[in-house]
Parts: structure tokens; sequence; C-alpha cells
């Protein structure tokens, strides 16, 4: 009660009020619901609660995360609420120095209360041997969802053939995919399912987009930076490489910002956040590592620079403001090429985000119809035996490979490099 005092905490929220009490019957838990509504102190608390009780040694606790920031912010969490209790704990991710490595490698062997870790450190560490999990109590899957979209599906299943099959399992997610049910079905014991505001973003959050020409965001950006008052803001981008480039383009400006992204060294990463948190920088550019790896209070505005590949990651991008009942502001750009994309997102979340009109110093935009717009500018190749294809070629004696056989030549590698980039990159 006192570290629930310490760090603010007045009323439990709606996933809490749900999963404490099934956590405390020792119950399998399958709970869905959206970022920023206390997923980590719902679990959290209830398993302090009972490592008080139960005295046991050893590991009692396995938290797996898909990323570094969310390893670090759970154990922080952890620490804040078990802060006048005798509950330790230990983040282990990759990213760090060898010192760190030595640290990580001593809370396992020797023994800690819990343990947050991404697979891919975790298993490195279990590959070693002298690690002993066999007093596990609890195990937690935290954005289950996004760790299956990261290719972590089989280092997960791994590292639970490490474990003892009597423990109770908490799986927490903010969407509920099919591959999330498969694998509910295959770690989960009669779980007990909880569904809340099922891929929608906060009601506290105004959403607002704009529809652009690319050559139109970075004057938008400026003119809305220099416009809009806030004290904090996430701007997030598709890949690094677009992160580094909005970053060269706010340096050469002015605008005090910085970018966020996998090539930084984790020391790097720790003081743009720990900068952003104590407000003492006011515009972070991110990739979507930082869609579910950060808990940042009164983030006034998140802005899309682009529209999400994936519907459900604008939920997440969305998800880091108006977190805990306060309201935020969310804006996305939707480039002529994106609208599909953007009708998605829309379809999603069940409604229709507002349009609004350019500032008139930026000009006119294209108009806003999905069904019309492009699918991305790729060449578009007719059968054999067309007239032409679309560079003006013809593609008469041209004898394409059966789509099995390209499916069957072309998916491992792709498959191979992306589940291997992510891992890389993000663990």
């Amino acid at each position: 009660m006192q570290g629930l005092d310490a760090m603010g905490f007045k009323e439990a929220t709606p996933i809490q009020q749900q999963a404490i009490p099934a956590i405390l019957e020792g119950k399998d838990l399958l709970a869905c619901a959206q970022t920023g509504t206390g997923k980590t102190a719902a679990f959290v608390l209830p398993i302090i609660h009972k490592i008080i009780d139960q005295q046991s040694s050893g590991v009692n606790t396995l938290v797996i995360v898909p990323t570094r920031e969310l390893a670090q912010q759970i154990d922080q969490q952890i620490e804040g609420l078990g802060y006048f209790v005798s509950v330790g704990s230990m983040a282990v991710f990759g990213g760090g120095d060898g010192i760190s490595w030595e640290a990580q490698k001593r809370s396992l062997t020797e023994g800690v209360d819990i343990v947050v870790a991404t697979p891919g450190r975790l298993i490195a560490m279990l590959s070693m041997g002298k690690i002993d999990f066999s007093n596990i109590k609890h195990l937690v899957l935290d954005e289950a969802d996004r760790m299956l979209d990261m290719g972590f599906f089989e280092d997960i299943m791994r590292i639970i053939s490490y474990l003892p099959e009597k423990r109770q399992t908490l799986m927490f997610s903010a969407t509920m995919p099919p591959k999330i049910e498969l694998m509910a079905r295959k770690i989960l014991s009669n779980p007990l399912q909880i569904n809340l505001s099922l891929s929608k973003p906060a009601e506290g959050v105004m959403q607002q987009a704009y529809v652009v020409f690319d050559d139109q965001k970075d004057d938008l950006l400026l003119q809305l930076l220099a416009n809009l008052d806030f004290e904090s803001m996430l701007i997030f981008a598709s890949t690094k490489v677009k992160v580094k480039k909005i970053y060269e383009m706010l340096r050469s400006k002015r605008v005090d910002a910085l970018a966020f992204h996998s090539d930084l060294e984790q020391k790097e990463r720790e003081n743009i956040l720990r900068k952003f948190k104590n407000k003492l920088l006011k515009i972070i550019v991110a990739t979507d590592v930082l869609a579910r790896g950060i808990d940042v209070d009164n983030i006034s505005i998140v802005l899309n620079y682009d529209a999400p590949g994936d519907p459900e990651d604008y939920v997440h991008r969305v998800g880091r403001t108006a977190r805990a009942a306060r309201t935020g502001r969310a804006i996305t750009f939707i480039g002529k090429l994106e609208q599909r994309k953007f009708a998605g997102v829309e379809k999603l979340i069940g409604y229709s985000v507002e349009k609004v009109p350019l500032p008139e110093k930026i000009g006119k935009g294209p108009d806003y119809n999905p069904r019309s717009s492009s699918d991305g500018g790729k060449p578009k190749w007719r059968r054999p035996g067309g007239k032409s294809n679309e560079r003006g070629k013809s593609n008469q004696g041209f004898k394409p490979r059966h789509k099995s056989e390209r499916d069957r030549d072309e998916k491992p590698l792709r498959s191979f490099r992306r589940n291997r980039n992510q891992r890389d990159s993000d663990a």
C-alpha cells in the first residue's frame, strides 16, 4: 500500500479490477486491453503479493516482453511498487556491455524474484546452462501480439520448455489476432479471458488526419510545430531511414528533437528516454520500437508522419498519449499512396477519423479516395500473351514460375531474413 501511494495510484483501472482477483485466485489469464490502461500493474501487483506470501527460493516469476525498453519499464515499475517489500527484479536484454551481461547472468544463476526478459537474450543465457527455472510459479507474456509479429513464437516455446508444467500463465495483449488464440490454446490451462476495448484508441484521444502529397509532409510538420502548443510529442515513421531524414530536417531548422531507432547504442537510447521523461526534450522521432516500449505521463501529441503499415500499429502508436484516463491528440499524415492503409485503420477502429483541411501555405492536397488510390506504385505485370507491361516492353515469351514454386523458393528466405533482422534489432 505504501508503494501504491508513493507511485500515485488512486483507483484501479478496468483491466486491474478484473485481472487482479483472477491472478490472486491462481487462474491462467488471457487479457486483451488497449495500451495505457494499466496492464503492467494488473499483473505486477498480485504477483508481488503472492511472492510475499509464498516466500519461495530461486526465480519465482518470468516476464517475457518484445523490446528492451519495455523490459526496463516493467522492471522500474516492479522496483517502485515493491520498494517497501523485499521483492527483487532484474531486466535481461541485449544491447549492453560485458558488465551488464555478467550482472544479468548472475541474477539468473543466483536467483531473483522476478526476471523481465526479451526472448533473444534469455535464449542465449539458457543455452549456457546453469540457470534453474524449476521453481518458477508465474509466467507472463506481455505484448504477446507484438512478440508473435516479430517472429518470436519458436523462441517463446523453447523458453517454456525450460519451465515447470505446473505454473500460472498470464498473457496480456493489446490486440487479439487468431495467432494469439492459437498460442493461448498451447500454453494456457482453462484460462479466464478478458477483453476490454479491443483494438480501439482510448476515448481521451482527439484524432485528426491530413491528406497530403509526400513532398508536403515536411512543410506541414514544421507549420504544426510552430503553431501547436504542446509539452511533448512523439513523431512516428515507418523506417529508421525515414526517422533519420526527419531528424536531420528538424535539426536543420533548429528544432529541439532527437531520433530513436535500433542503430543507437543502448546507453544512447536510455539517455534519450531519460531526457524525454524529465521534460528536458520535447520531441522524439522514432520507429515503432517506441509504440509499446515507453511509459511517459502527459505526452501531448502523437504524430504519425506516415500511416502505419499494420492497422493495429496505429492503435499502439496512438496509445502513447491519453494514458490512464488522460486526454491527448493524435495526428496522422496520409500520403497519396497510403490511403488504403489508413482506410484499414478506420475499418479496425470502427469509425472515420476527421480529415482536417491543409493550411493555405501548404497548398491543396490529394482527395481522400482509398478505393482509387495506388497500391504503392509497384509495376503491374500482365499475364503472358498480353500486349505489354507498364514499362512498355512486350512480355511475349515470358514464362513465370508457378506461384507455388515462387513461394517454395522465396518465402523461407524472406521469412528468415525478416525474423532475424527483427530479433537482432529489437531484442
